[in-house]
């Protein structure tokens, strides 16, 4: 491989949380990093409407793919109609782009396509890791049909890892960011009861544990990007409150994140996944942010 081609990385889902810090990340780094674009074809990579075909410029020979395309789960009540439209997107552009790459004369050392613990459907405390079965609840099942649309670019060869995010945690996006404002006006406590696990990771670690599988390419399948301990959520919401020096007493009642958010609050908020993962410890990864209190504050305070 050349030096030229070991430098060129192409990101999907470019403009999410992820995706922005790890373009972000990569530059400084040295890679000369290419976005996935929406059906513009003046641009080297991009992917029709109807997400059924990507196009890849053949003159720009790729080290690495990252795809991390995909609406977010979070931000809207799980109607069937929505369910169907997180479900089908990350399906079908993640088939579209490994059929491309498969087909490709000159296919990459590595696809890193997105994942989530989902995978392992709601845990319980029995806990999960890399070689835990398939869960069965909708995030499970759109967490299978995400992995298996890599196949054509597998059966090519193409060293496949499916990164299986945790709940990530950075003050620009995603769960923090929403806590932050109540926490700040002294409104924060836990949801529900409090006892559910979460496993969490901050977006430092995630920089790190990418820019390795990058370098490295490890034949390593799925990898779990979570911190070593699930934190129970009344313990998240005490540590969020020290570091912000606010109080800690508002919870928000189960009824009424049923009542609020439907399905998606039960699973998103209510449920426990207690995931860790045996990969990262044998890839010789330690993450830089170990504890939830170490995470929050470097996070908050930088």
């Amino acid at each position: 491989m050349s030096q030229t081609q070991s430098n060129n990385i192409l990101i999907t889902g470019a403009s999410g949380m992820i995706g922005s810090a790890l373009v972000e990340h990569l530059s400084k780094c040295g890679f000369t990093v290419y976005l996935l674009s929406r059906h513009a074809t003046d641009v080297p990579f991009y992917f029709e409407a109807d997400l059924r075909r990507v196009h890849l410029d053949p003159s720009i020979p790729l080290s690495a793919v990252i795809n991390l395309a995909g609406p977010s789960i979070a931000d809207k009540r799980w109607s069937e109609g929505r369910k169907r439209e997180i479900l089908d997107s990350r399906q079908q552009l993640t088939h579209a782009l490994a059929t491309a790459l498969a087909e490709s004369d000159n296919k990459p050392r590595s696809f890193l396509s997105a994942s989530a613990i989902g995978y392992y459907g709601a845990t319980g405390k029995s806990g999960a890791n890399e070689e835990s079965p398939l869960g069965s609840d909708f995030l499970a099942e759109v967490a299978q049909a995400w992995e298996e649309a890599t196949a054509p670019a597998e059966a090519a060869g193409i060293n496949t890892i499916h990164l299986r995010f945790g709940i990530v945690l950075s003050p620009d996006g995603g769960v923090l960011k929403k806590l932050l404002l109540p926490f700040k006006l002294g409104l924060g406590g836990p949801i529900g009861n409090g006892q559910q696990s979460m496993s969490w990771i901050s977006i430092t670690d995630v920089m790190l544990i990418i820019h390795k599988l990058i370098v490295d390419s490890p034949a390593c399948g799925p990898v779990n990007l979570v911190a070593a301990q699930p934190i129970s959520n009344l313990d998240f919401s005490a540590q969020l409150a020290q570091v912000l020096r606010r109080p800690d007493f508002m919870p928000l009642p189960g009824f009424l994140v049923k009542l609020l958010f439907g399905e998606m609050g039960e699973a998103l908020l209510l449920g426990s996944s207690a995931v860790t993962s045996d990969k990262l410890a044998k890839l010789g990864i330690q993450l830089e942010y170990p504890t939830l209190r170490s995470a929050l504050t470097a996070l908050l305070n930088s």
